[in-house]
């Protein structure tokens, strides 16, 4: 199951509140609350539905449940269900039929990795079943199926009277491979009405299950019984020596930040947890298609979108969003887009020596190495245009200005344009392309890869060094700092989040979570070493809210078909003469557009539009799915947290929490209604004609799995009101976290509020700035040392 940006499209588009209804089991004359999933979400339709105990707080976690799943020929498929709505950090339940009789299991996942088998306490009794060709049914009793805890890791959705759970749903067309793979016939959510759930009779039927048909899914384990211990460390003794700075994690913040340092001539280690991934750097990862060349899955533009449905080695396996764990972050895996940084974000957001004037020498820096291009193929020319075309007609009728973004970066607002992207020669450039390949150059710096930090090493507030968690061909141990010496977190919101947390930093109720762990417990920091800080809030992204629109003249093409290598023609032209359609990021974006709305508290509100040519249908060929964005000006948060097994989850999701915010996106979203009005061969999709705009807001969960960007922020923020006192920050202006002496964090958590923008290009500029005041304070009780103005490209 996927959600938001990782959701196919069918499951974008499905709203929260769809129709229920009683349905009577006619075998066993149960009463569930059934949701139908037709066929144009899955091939063969799905239905799913339960009945609840009489009354709250009476076997709150167990449920008797409907599930009937489609088959392909020779009955073949499999269907389940997410008990928490999206995939990571959910029981989730898997069945499929075996000649006549329907087996289960359930398995979790900590992020977008292939699940696991579920060992904690969740006993499936069936209580009927029936198989024929074409569909498979399967009634049967979940306990413990509500609350759950996977090794520490530990997860709930408890009924609530008058709420609505959330549930999510996947089908595949084939019986269940070990391990499972990516699931190919639809997923979405849906949310159910509790109490129309709740039936009188539930005890009467959940006492006549009987012996069951089937052996009881999983083998329960009391959920009291302690999870396994620490394991040992995976990996080779870590190479002997120390150094003046450490950066931890090889991403947009990471590399700039290490080849800045080592220009100065300090020894530096930039550690990555992830395997390499762009080919000139050994990457391997890549298609048949591929291979003999020296390009990976990586280089290639129009292959960026395959994260979603084949994220293995790729995907972060601990944190409960899609992100990359591969050498560049998420710098190697995203769509690339490049914005020059509008100058009000810096000084809306960042505080006094992080405003526009102060970030202008950085920002020239950064663009004069990596300056982005709208034609990314190397014959000039911008293919499958019909999407932009359309939409600029309904802009310039409508008085939106088009421009070059990138030109005129202070232009947001009523203005539109292609979009801009960090490639080179058709091949995905950016921070890996440039700053890394720099660095690789000096003999005082080093890159090892495949390997986990475990935490920061220190006593009271001076860090010494970090201790390794190993990985595959990585290595294990301790790497020291020298007298003087600085770590740099840069392992991005979830990552350096996380390694704040195991290192003692961070507020007292995620402190004791990893103090209670079995993995971190034993060998945690003493209690009275804590730092305690506001790390994990202030967690910030850009709220994703979706429209579709059809226009007869537009053409969808189908990139995860090129992987496969379905268009030898696209594929020639891109590797003979690095030009076509796979020169440009998938999924064939543009135009991107922006406005302003000014809220009724008095604070302008940026949005920014994103299309593409896709919509929400595996059927649909000529539809647009256009997302906004909201950005800049919004007054809602979130937070991150830490579970016992040591997995970070968004514990409260940062999305249209205040009035203002709510107000903003939907002015925005009427705006956009009478932007399309201006060509009557436009046809709206979603929402439907007769559904409010109101109406269709209100039927979206507030969810990370529904209304996610993926541009999570904020959760070490900078600032001058330090979180020691009382305050809001994690790090002062220096970024250095506040009580430690020579540990920074330089990434995205460090943004105080949302930027206009997707926020790459922000991040590397942040690190180019970041490293000339790290610089300053010293390393090695050296003489501060600066930065020279020039770099060279």
């Amino acid at each position: 199951m996927k959600g938001s940006t990782f959701f196919t499209a069918a499951s974008l588009f499905a709203p929260l509140a769809l129709a229920q209804e009683a349905f009577t089991h006619a075998g066993t004359g149960i009463t569930f609350l059934r949701q139908v999933i037709t066929e144009d979400q899955t091939t063969g339709g799905f239905q799913w539905g339960y009945a609840l105990p009489t009354t709250a707080g009476t076997s709150d976690t167990e449920y008797i449940g409907y599930l009937l799943g489609s088959l392909r020929t020779g009955r073949k498929g499999w269907s389940g269900v997410s008990h928490a709505g999206g995939m990571p950090n959910a029981l989730l339940l898997v069945a499929w039929p075996d000649a006549d009789t329907v087996k289960t299991e359930f398995v979790h996942a900590a992020g977008y990795v292939t699940p696991n088998p579920y060992t904690g306490n969740a006993t499936l009794t069936q209580i009927a079943h029936t198989v024929n060709d074409t569909h498979f049914e399967l009634i049967y009793r979940c306990q413990d199926c509500w609350v759950w805890n996977q090794k520490g890791a530990e997860g709930s959705q408890i009924p609530q009277d008058g709420g609505v759970q959330i549930i999510g749903w996947a089908q595949h067309n084939d019986i269940p491979s070990n391990p499972l793979v990516f699931h190919n016939n639809g997923q979405s959510q849906f949310g159910i009405d509790v109490t129309s759930a709740r039936n009188a009779k539930y005890a009467q039927w959940a006492g006549n299950g009987g012996t069951p048909t089937a052996t009881p899914t999983g083998t329960p384990t009391p959920t009291s019984t302690p999870p396994t211990g620490p394991t040992s460390c995976a990996g080779l003794p870590a190479p002997t020596g120390s150094y003046d700075y450490i950066v931890v994690g090889g991403g947009a913040g990471g590399i700039p930040v290490a080849d800045r340092l080592s220009e100065s001539g300090k020894s530096v280690l930039l550690i990555e947890k992830g395997p390499p991934s762009l080919g000139r750097f050994g990457g391997t990862m890549k298609p048949k298609w591929l291979e003999g060349t020296n390009l990976t899955r990586f280089d290639v533009p129009g292959l960026c979108n395959q994260i979603w449905v084949d994220s293995a080695g790729v995907a972060c396996t601990d944190i409960d969003q899609m992100a990359g764990c591969v050498l560049g972050g998420g710098a190697a895996v995203n769509a690339a887009l490049w914005w020059n940084p509008v100058p009000f974000d810096w000084d809306y957001n960042f505080p006094a020596g992080w405003k526009a004037a102060d970030m202008k020498a950085a920002t020239q820096r950064v663009f004069k190495r990596i300056p982005g291009t709208d034609t990314p193929s190397m014959d000039g020319k911008r293919y499958k245009q019909e999407g932009y075309d359309v939409l600029k007609k309904a802009f310039t009728a409508d008085g939106w200005k088009e421009v070059t973004p990138n030109s005129v970066p202070d232009q947001k607002d009523r203005v539109f344009g292609h979009a801009p992207f960090n490639y080179e020669n058709a091949q995905r450039q950016g921070p890996l392309g440039t700053y890394l390949v720099s660095a690789l150059t000096r003999s005082n710096f080093k890159l090892w890869t495949n390997t986990a930090v475990r935490r920061v090493i220190r006593t009271g507030g001076k860090a010494t060094g970090v201790e390794l968690d190993g990985g595959a061909g990585g290595y294990c141990g301790t790497v020291n700092l020298k007298p003087g010496g600085r770590v740099i977190l840069s392992s991005g919101t979830f990552g350096s989040t996380k390694l704040l947390f195991r290192s003692g930093i961070g507020p007292k109720d995620q402190l004791n979570v990893v103090k209670n762990s079995a993995q971190d417990g034993s060998t945690f920091i003493n209690e009275t070493q804590w730092i305690n800080l506001p790390v994990g809030s202030n967690l910030n992204d850009h709220v994703n809210t979706d429209i579709v629109v059809r226009h007869k003249s537009v053409d969808f093409y189908d990139f995860y078909k090129a992987w496969d290598g379905v268009f030898p023609e696209d594929n020639a032209q891109y590797l003979n003469n690095r030009s076509g359609i796979l020169a440009q990021s998938a999924p064939n974006i543009g135009p991107m557009a922006w406005e302003v709305i000014k809220g009724s508290d008095g604070i302008d509100r940026a949005i920014q539009w994103q299309a593409r040519i896709e919509g929400p249908l595996p059927t649909d060929n000529i539809s647009i799915t256009i997302s906004q964005y909201l950005g800049r000006g919004s007054t809602s948060r979130g937070s991150l947290s830490i579970n016992g097994g040591l997995n970070m989850f968004v514990s409260k999701a940062p999305y249209l929490q205040t009035k203002e915010d709510l107000a903003a996106v939907t002015q925005s979203l009427k705006n956009m209604q009478k932007v399309i009005a201006r060509d009557p061969d436009i046809t709206w999709e979603v929402p439907a004609a007769n559904v409010t705009i109101e109406d269709y807001l209100a039927s979206l969960p507030l969810t990370a799995g529904k209304r996610r960007s993926n541009h999570w922020i904020g959760t070490s923020k900078i600032g001058t009101d330090s979180g020691l006192t009382g305050g809001t920050s994690v790090v002062d202006t220096n970024t250095q976290v506040y009580g430690t002496d020579n540990i920074h964090v330089v990434d995205a958590s460090l943004f105080p509020g949302h930027i206009v923008t997707n926020p790459t290009s922000y991040i590397v500029t942040i690190a180019d700035h970041a490293a000339a005041k790290i610089l300053a304070l010293g390393s090695s009780g050296s003489t501060p040392t600066k930065l020279a103005g020039a770099v060279r490209n």
